[in-house]
């Protein structure tokens, strides 16, 4: 399918609604959150929205950057950024919500993996995602390549970041991230799956000069 161009937007409230809807049908099918949230047990998709709501909220009450790719008025791409200066621990009180809202095992679930992610992490201060996807209905149309493209020129524009990490259980997607520059720090095992902690250098600083130059 041809490249289709999008708009890079800064998101702030105003796209609340939208990011919830499109990271929702993003993660409905992706098998982390199948193991997670248990989509073999009734309730699923009800837990996978319930658990995309609060995160979405946490990450804009706190005033951290969301960028999103937007054609003709509609989301079809976004990112959640913890910037290195803002790691998303979690508070008793997120705890809480998630446990009534999903349930005691798949809370306990949640937090395993979350501190086990967090476990592969590197040293040094870098920018996280915690969420990111393209809506199922736009996907094959290279938005996914657009939407690296932006965090990346995102984080190099922060001097005090040395690159950005994500995290994947889905195998189909390693081949992707490698082709764009992701190396392989950590793997965190889940059930059945393999969660793949990949990080992406900032350049140098002189490639960065090189390059303004």
């Amino acid at each position: 399918m041809p490249e289709t161009l999008a708009e890079v937007r800064l998101l702030g409230d105003s796209y609340a609604r939208e990011i919830r809807s499109l990271l929702y049908h993003a993660y409905r099918h992706e098998p982390t959150f199948a193991y997670l949230f248990e989509s073999d047990r009734p309730g699923f998709d009800q837990r996978v929205r319930a658990t995309v709501r609060e995160l979405t909220n946490r990450h804009l009450s706190e005033d951290l950057p969301v960028l999103g790719l937007v054609i003709d008025e509609r989301l079809v791409a976004v990112a959640l950024i913890a910037p290195p200066q803002r790691r998303l621990d979690i508070t008793d009180s997120w705890a809480w919500r998630m446990l009534l809202t999903t349930g005691f095992r798949c809370t306990r679930r949640y937090l395993a993996y979350h501190e086990a992610v967090l476990g592969c992490l590197p040293p040094g201060p870098y920018h996280v995602l915690p969420l990111l996807g393209v809506h199922p209905e736009f996907q094959g149309r290279h938005l996914g390549e657009q939407l690296l493209d932006a965090l990346h020129a995102w984080c190099v524009d922060d001097v005090d970041s040395q690159g950005l990490v994500l995290d994947t259980g889905n195998a189909r997607y390693l081949d992707f991230y490698r082709r764009h520059g992701y190396e392989e720090v950590g793997e965190v095992a889940l059930g059945p799956l393999r969660e793949h902690v990949l990080f992406h250098p900032n350049p140098q600083p002189e490639t960065r000069l090189a390059r303004e130059g």
